[in-house]
């Protein structure tokens, strides 16, 4: 059973905020409609009460007049006519509403004329408007029952109209994830609709075709140039171990063997990005083969094991683990500061020196070839961190580089189980 928490929706989803929008829509639509037929309608009935009010008056007073007698409801003076109308002038058209509620009687409508001269009496019928003013309450309620239908049919709808929306928007983002994270190969591929979403998924796949074309274009040139210069720094080397010994052919050597190691790591970093490096597996111990490595850099490292892992089996590559491991640890010799300290505890690997710590653009951007943080671009070629990184994702490892609350760099490697 899934938990709780994963029923309930996401209301910070495009889906849901389309649907609410929506459904906030519908509403507005249903209550202008609503408020706009009850006034119409209420004006409908009381212009039409005026007008039966004012015909039935004029009858009346034809009646009274021939006869003398009160028809069609009429009255003389009645207590309770407006006070508007309690002087009406012939020749005009005399009503006034007379909002009272007696019972069943009212609101109403009144009309008035006077039956003689300034001093006669005031014939008025009165017209009650109760029943019509029933039926717009039975409309008014008609009206909000199938609004209410509406909204709550329309709702559903659009939710769904909206989570086929976001269903194909996600997908475009889990492509754009998935080429971001390194997988050049990641396309949406063809998208229902010829709408801005389809739009955007092609856009998307012709950038991963771009930018893949790019990348394998560099790691080509990068591995062409790294290979064609082994032959020669090859050939440096042979004809260094032929010059007399001295300062000069000291010097010539260190500089062959680094440029030596620069196309190494540059072939290495080739082959990890052309996916052409494959892991051996073996079941070795942790803590003495992360001791192995750190003694083979000859940099004075403290290594920690904790007694309970001195025993501690993984399953990875020694001799790639081995490659992380130096790597991070002449990295924190060159950049950071001494004392560095070396951490094993369970399938953890801890790397930390006391110096400035990693560059604030590192941290957030990662590691990049030939870009080492430092003030002085001589003191590296920026390709170790990026190496360990490749032979991490290679292992299935974590590779986390942070800084200490108190000062230094800290590299954090997690084998996985």
């Amino acid at each position: 059973m899934r938990p709780f928490h994963r029923l309930r929706p996401d209301l910070s989803s495009l889906r849901w905020k389309i649907a609410a929008l929506a459904a906030a829509t519908a509403c507005l639509v249903v209550a202008a409609v609503g408020v706009l037929v009850h006034v119409w309608t209420a004006q409908d009935i009381r212009s039409r009460a005026e007008a039966q009010a004012f015909n039935a008056v004029y009858s009346a007073m034809d009646v009274y007049r021939r006869t003398a007698t009160l028809a069609d409801g009429a009255e003389l003076d009645p207590a309770e006519l407006p006070a508007a109308l309690r002087h009406p002038t012939d020749g005009d058209r005399h009503t006034a509403y007379d909002g009272r509620v007696d019972g069943n009687v009212g609101p109403s409508v009144w009309a008035a004329r006077r039956t003689g001269g300034p001093d006669s009496p005031v014939l008025a019928v009165q017209v009650n408007m109760s029943s019509e003013l029933y039926d717009l309450r039975r409309l008014d309620v008609s009206m909000t029952v199938a609004s209410l239908v509406a909204v709550a049919a329309a709702v559903p709808l659009t939710v769904y109209g909206a989570g086929l929306l976001a269903r194909r928007l996600r997908q475009v983002a889990e492509t754009a994830g998935r080429i971001s994270a390194g997988d050049l190969d990641a396309r949406t591929g063809p998208t229902k609709g010829r709408d801005e979403v389809a739009d955007i998924a092609t856009t998307v796949d012709r950038m991963a075709d771009s930018l893949g074309h790019l990348l394998r274009t560099e790691r080509r040139f990068t591995a062409d140039v790294a290979h064609e210069l082994r032959t020669p720094i090859g050939g440096l080397l042979a004809a260094a171990d032929l010059l007399p010994a001295g300062e000069t052919e000291d010097l010539l050597r260190a500089r062959v063997r680094d440029l030596r190691g620069l196309v190494e790591d540059l072939l290495e970093i080739s082959r990890l990005d052309a996916g052409a490096e494959r892991p051996v597996r073996a079941r070795v111990p942790l803590g003495a083969v992360v001791s192995e490595a750190v003694a083979r850099t000859g940099l004075a490292t403290e290594v920690i094991v904790a007694e309970a892992e001195a025993v501690q089996t993984v399953e990875t590559d020694p001799r790639r683990l081995e490659r992380i491991v130096s790597n991070l640890v002449v990295n924190a010799h060159r950049h950071g500061g001494t004392p560095v300290e070396v951490g094993v505890e369970g399938r953890t690997v801890v790397v930390r020196d006391h110096g400035p710590g990693f560059p604030r653009e590192l941290l957030i951007h990662g590691p990049r070839r030939f870009q080492t943080g430092a003030k002085e671009r001589g003191a590296g070629h920026g390709l170790g961190l990026t190496i360990a990184l490749g032979q991490a994702r290679l292992l299935g490892a974590e590779l986390r580089l942070d800084n200490a609350p108190d000062g230094g760099a800290v590299a954090t490697l997690r084998l996985p189980a």
